[in-house]
């Protein structure tokens, strides 16, 4: 929903609990190919891939509300998938993690934006419109900054400014979950702001949301932190002309590595 403003839910709140994590497995192996998402072959869909640098991602566009399961095809319900955001109501797309058959059907397994942060679930691939994405994004808290990969090359490097650490921004794989244009682009967040499906491992319940991390633009007080410090409650601020760029390039359910 254009306009609609994300609240600032990494600059205040509440300390209520440390989470473990378990973030998804990233694929090591780098494929021959990086064969398109839709591609089949004469005995039914082809495996998708997991994410990698070199190949970039797929994303599935959730067509139907469907139950995440933690097994394909069985298991308990991990989570009900809704076909629009939880915050500003945009079409839900999933990061792909893999896929299998089972009895004829293929299932993808996805990460979703629940605790514990690194979720993932199985749902049928009937249910989701499937694209891909040759992007790549890293967030490196060692060096303190973004970086962006077409598929392996890097194409663009942007300093940041980081969790602290008692708020540390925090680790793992994950993906840009909504694309938030700010109606103040002069307020603390900039222009912009990228919710991704990572959540903070400390602040659980603050600004009216989950303590969702995000990548935002820096305006107003927040330009008070310089690039390269370590002052957030768990977001990634960026400049504006760099946080513009990513809101027009990068797309929902693209990958968002964060290391360090």
């Amino acid at each position: 929903m254009p306009g609609r403003r994300f609240l600032p839910r990494c600059l205040a709140g509440i300390f209520l609990l440390t989470l473990a994590t378990s973030a998804p497995s990233v694929a090591r192996a780098q494929p021959a190919s990086c064969a398109p998402p839709a591609a089949a072959g004469p005995s039914g869909p082809l495996p998708v891939a997991a994410p990698s640098l070199r190949c970039g991602a797929t994303r599935a566009t959730i067509e139907v509300r469907v139950a995440a399961r933690a097994r394909p095809g069985a298991g308990r319900r991990v989570w009900t998938v809704p076909v629009a955001t939880s915050w500003s109501a945009e079409p839900q797309v999933l990061l792909v993690l893999g896929s299998t058959m089972r009895r004829g059907r293929q299932w993808l397994r996805v990460l979703l934006p629940i605790r514990p942060d690194g979720a993932s679930g199985w749902i049928p691939r009937d249910d989701a419109t499937l694209s891909a994405t040759r992007l790549w994004v890293t967030v490196d808290k060692t060096a303190r900054a973004v970086k962006v990969y077409d598929r392996g090359r890097l194409i663009r490097r942007f300093k940041a400014v980081i969790g602290t650490p008692a708020t540390p921004t925090p680790d793992g794989l994950a993906a840009i979950y909504e694309k938030d244009r700010q109606p103040d682009p002069a307020g603390f967040l900039g222009p912009w702001a990228l919710p991704l499906t990572a959540l903070s491992n400390v602040l659980y319940n603050f600004g009216g949301g989950p303590g969702r991390v995000a990548i935002h633009g820096r305006s107003g007080a927040s330009l008070l932190d310089p690039l390269g410090s370590a002052r957030s409650h768990g977001c990634i601020r960026i400049d504006n002309g760099p946080i513009v760029w990513m809101a027009r390039h990068i797309p929902q359910g693209a990958p968002v590595l964060i290391t360090g």
